[in-house]
C-alpha cells in the first residue's frame, strides 16, 4: 500500500518538530501496525511490515501456508487462490499476503493511532531530557512564571524549573516575569516528563558566576579551590594562580572591583571573600579569617584541627556576627578553628612564645616557631586544650 505524500511530509515535519529521529518514527509506525494485526486478527506472528525509507511507502503481509482446506484463514490460504497471486505456487509454500490497512477494525485502528501517539511523547521527553540533563550542574537564565505555595516555577526555555522553599535565599523576593539566575541541581524523568531542581543557595552557583564573569577561572588559569557560602549574606572563596603573572585575587575582584561587584549585584547584595589558596594550612586558614589580621596558627594537619591567636582590638572581626567569619573559614578550609585573642592567649597559657613587642597595626607570624620544612607542627605537646567561648569549629 504506498504511502501518500502528504503523510511522508506531515511525519518528516513532525520529527523536526519534535527533534525526534526517523528512524524511530518509522520503527514505531511498524510496530502499530503489528498491534493492528494482532487486535484485528487475533495474533501477528506471521505478519511483517515493509516501509520504504525514502518515499514512505509502506507495506502489511501476512505470511499464509497453502493448504487443501483452509482452517485458519489468518495463517493459512488455499491453492486456487495462491495461484491468484502467482501460479508457480504449490501446497505447503509460503505466501505473503499484502493486507490493507482499511481492512483493519476501528479498534485495532484506533490502537495503532494511540501506539504512535504514545511514542511520540515518550521520544520527546526523552530528547527534552537528554537537553536539559546536558545543563545539569550549570547555571542558566530564567524567568519566573507562577508560584505553587511558597515554591517557584522558573521558565527555562522549553520546561520549568522547580525552585523549591529550601533552594530560595531569604529575603530575595521575585515577582512574575523577574529574570534570573540559577543552578541546576538535578534533572530527573518521571511519568510527567522531565523534572528540573533548581537553586540560589547552592555554593557552586557562585563559582559558575565567576567562570562566566572572570577570563581566567574560565579558562583555568585561575582555579576556585575551595568555597563556603552563606547564602544571601556572605560568601569566601579561596583562588589559585596556576601562572605566577597572574594574581588569582585581582583577577576575581576586576578593576575597581567591576567583576566581582557584578556578581555581587546579582547575588542581591551578598557579599563575597576572595583570599589565596595556600597548600599550608597555617597560610590558607590566616587567609581565610581575612579581613581579621592574625598573629599565629598552630595547625594540625592529622586532626584538621587549628589554633589562631588574633590581636585584642580584632578578635570580634575574626569571628564575626553571630561567628559567621569564623564559621566559614572553617568551612573553607577543612579545619576547626579555635580563635583566641592575644590577652586570652596568654591568660590560658598555650600560645607559644611570642613578641612581647608585637604591634597591633602589623601582621606578626613565626613560621619557623610552629612548622618544619614540610608544614608540619614541630612541637605542640605543651600546648594545652582551649574551652575559649569565642571558638569557632566546623566539624
Amino acid at each position: 500500500m504506498a504511502n501518500t505524500n502528504d503523510f511522508w511530509e506531515a511525519l518528516t515535519d513532525l520529527a523536526k518538530e519534535k527533534n525526534i529521529s526517523m528512524d524511530v518514527l518509522i520503527e514505531t509506525i511498524e510496530s502499530s501496525l503489528l498491534i493492528a494485526c494482532k487486535n484485528n486478527y487475533g495474533k501477528n506472528e506471521n505478519a511483517s511490515v515493509e516501509i520504504d525509507n525514502e518515499t514512505g511507502a509502506y507495506h502489511v503481509y501476512l505470511a499464509k501456508t497453502i493448504v487443501e482446506d483452509v482452517l485458519d484463514p489468518v495463517e493459512e490460504i488455499s491453492l486456487a487462490e495462491a495461484h491468484n497471486i502467482d501460479g508457480k505456487y504449490q501446497l505447503g509454500d509460503i505466501v505473503k499476503v499484502e493486507v490493507k490497512s482499511k481492512d483493519f477494525g476501528r479498534i485495532a485502528a484506533t490502537a495503532a493511532k494511540n501506539t504512535i501517539t504514545q511514542k511520540i511523547r515518550e521520544e520527546e521527553r526523552k530528547v527534552l531530557y537528554e537537553e536539559y540533563y546536558e545543563l545539569q550542574h550549570k547555571v542558566v537564565t530564567g524567568v519566573v512564571t507562577r508560584f505553587s505555595g511558597n515554591n517557584i516555577h522558573v521558565n527555562l526555555g522549553k520546561l520549568e524549573g522547580f525552585l523549591s522553599e529550601t533552594e530560595q535565599v531569604k529575603g530575595e523576593y521575585y515577582k512574575p516575569q523577574d529574570r534570573i539566575k540559577v543552578y541546576i541541581v538535578e534533572v530527573k524523568t518521571s511519568n510527567k516528563g522531565p523534572r528540573i531542581l533548581v537553586s540560589r543557595t547552592h555554593p557552586e552557583l557562585v563559582k559558575k558566576l565567576f567562570e562566566e564573569e572572570v577570563s581566567e577561572v574560565r579558562d583555568g588559569i585561575v582555579e576556585i579551590k575551595s568555597i563556603s557560602r552563606e547564602a544571601g549574606s556572605r560568601t569566601k572563596i579561596a583562588v589559585w594562580s596556576n601562572d605566577e603573572d597572574v594574581d588569582p585575587v585581582g583577577a576575581c575582584v576586576g578593576q575597581n572591583g567591576a567583576r566581582v561587584n557584578a556578581i555581587v549585584n546579582e547575588l542581591r547584595g551578598e557579599k563575597i571573600d576572595i583570599v589565596e589558596w595556600d597548600e599550608n594550612p597555617a597560610y590558607l586558614i590566616e587567609n581565610a579569617l581575612s579581613p581579621a589580621k592574625v598573629v599565629a596558627v598552630i595547625a594540625d594537619a592529622d586532626e584538621k584541627s587549628a589554633r589562631v591567636v588574633v590581636p585584642d582590638y580584632q578578635l570580634s572581626l575574626a569571628i564575626g556576627k553571630e561567628g559567621q567569619n569564623a564559621r566559614l573559614a572553617a568551612r573553607l578550609t577543612g579545619f576547626k578553628i579555635d580563635i583566641k585573642s592575644e590577652t586570652q592567649a596568654k591568660e590560658a597559657g598555650d600560645f607559644l612564645d611570642y613578641d612581647e613587642d608585637y604591634d597591633d597595626e602589623e601582621e606578626y607570624y613565626d613560621e619557623d616557631e610552629y612548622y618544619d620544612e614540610d608544614g608540619e607542627i614541630e612541637d605542640t605537646d605543651d600546648v594545652e586544650e582551649s574551652e575559649s567561648e569565642e571558638s569557632a569549629e566546623e566539624e
